[in-house]
């Protein structure tokens, strides 16, 4: 079962004003941390531990470019994750076969309601997620390029919708009611849309309070770290 995960917008801090519809930009990618892998050793103690449900993407998604920069290759170890900052280390452990494997953040994702972890391919095929689908894992975070307590950028995305218009009315509507905001809409490979609320000065608290004060109807909303 291939999951879908929606290709962000551009994460610069200032967004495109000349195109309603961003899409993401080249940005020079980020210095690999195999060093980092091999040093993350199942004996390494995490700094904090997540649970919930695991899924992959691939197909459609491999050879664009991830939330990080890097063109995304199904076939390394990488994997989503909604509010890890990018570049974070992560051992992922199946807890019904209890195969594990070490994966890097550099992607955001799974916009699916009850999950936490999209894994590549590779990383789905090692610890068992790839023939089912979908499996519930235990998430320990080995490494950080910035601490967990880091102020960080946030947003709020909604989706998805399966018609541009839908999203657009929703975008409408967010706009107007939080002016201080910048509301951008963007299309998936698959087809389906998104919409995107960066707050003013990316704040965390201002994304969560859009968060508790919005009703999407159609679609789920989503908290997502942008760097």
């Amino acid at each position: 079962m291939q999951v879908s995960v929606p290709p962000p917008p551009s994460i610069a801090p200032a967004d495109p004003a000349s195109s309603k519809h961003a899409l993401a930009s080249a940005v020079e990618p980020a210095p690999l941390a195999e060093e980092l892998t091999v040093r993350t050793s199942v004996e390494t103690k995490p700094l904090t531990t997540e649970t919930g449900l695991a899924s992959w993407y691939g197909g459609v998604y491999d050879n664009r470019r991830g939330s990080n920069g890097e063109i995304y290759n199904m076939h390394a170890m990488t994997a989503a994750h909604r509010t890890l900052p990018l570049g974070s280390v992560v051992r992922v452990t199946n807890l019904k076969t209890e195969r594990s494997a070490v994966v890097r953040i550099t992607d955001r994702g799974p916009f699916i309601r009850g999950r936490i972890l999209d894994l590549s391919e590779q990383a789905a095929k090692q610890v068992d997620v790839w023939g089912p689908g979908v499996a519930m894992v235990r998430l320990d975070v080995l490494h950080t390029p910035v601490p967990l307590t880091a102020a960080g950028r946030w947003a709020v995305q909604i989706g998805a919708f399966e018609k541009e218009r839908t999203a657009d009315q929703m975008a409408n509507r967010l706009s107007r009611r939080y002016q201080t905001s910048k509301v951008l809409c963007f299309s998936s490979p698959i087809g389906n849309w998104w919409v995107r609320v960066r707050v003013q000065n990316d704040d965390r608290g201002k994304a969560e309070e859009i968060i508790r004060e919005t009703q999407p109807g159609e679609g789920a909303i989503f908290l997502v770290r942008l760097d």
